[in-house]
């Protein structure tokens, strides 16, 4: 992998930038070979239906989501807005729930787009394990760590928007 980000980037199709919130990360060109390859992708599985298809049963989750994570980091005590301080399992686990059964819900899109287009089988289960590990009291995995149930949604809606060819803004 490290190899073909060396000579990826040898091309100008990305970038790294160091230090700890450096990364790889992709130039203008390489954004249009991406989309070309996308494309071509998309293409040649015949898989554009599918795919569009599956985003927009996304995109009816998508505000539940949001949703979930706002009342996951915010509570309302006595009328007014605070942070939450997860100090109330109940509460913590009543939003658990909640996700729990949008993430029934969401890995019937992602086995839906899994079988359009391989590359996508990834996103069902790092949800499932992000779940797990905040039902299992990691409750970063929700909302906070990289690898949270939010951080992977943003990253599957990106890979939506980015197949499909829809702009972000």
């Amino acid at each position: 992998m490290e190899s073909e980000l060396i000579d990826l980037g040898a091309g100008g199709h990305v970038t790294h930038t160091p230090g700890e919130f450096g990364g790889w990360g992709l130039t203008a060109t390489g954004r249009a070979l991406d989309a070309e390859r996308i494309t071509d992708e998309l293409e040649n599985a015949g898989a554009r239906t599918a795919v569009t298809e599956a985003y927009h049963r996304f995109l009816a989750l998508n505000p539940e989501l949001l949703d979930l994570c706002a009342a996951w980091q915010t509570r309302s005590a006595h009328g007014v807005l605070t942070a939450n301080d997860h100090t109330d399992p109940g509460y913590d686990a009543r939003i658990l729930e909640r996700l729990s059964d949008l993430d029934n819900r969401a890995q019937v899109v992602c086995a839906q787009l899994s079988a359009a287009v391989g590359r996508f089988g990834r996103y069902g289960p790092r949800l499932a394990d992000a779940l797990v590990r905040a039902r299992s009291g990691a409750l970063e995995y929700v909302a906070t760590s990289t690898s949270s149930y939010h951080t992977v949604w943003f990253q599957l809606h990106e890979d939506l928007l980015a197949t499909l060819g829809i702009p972000r803004f």
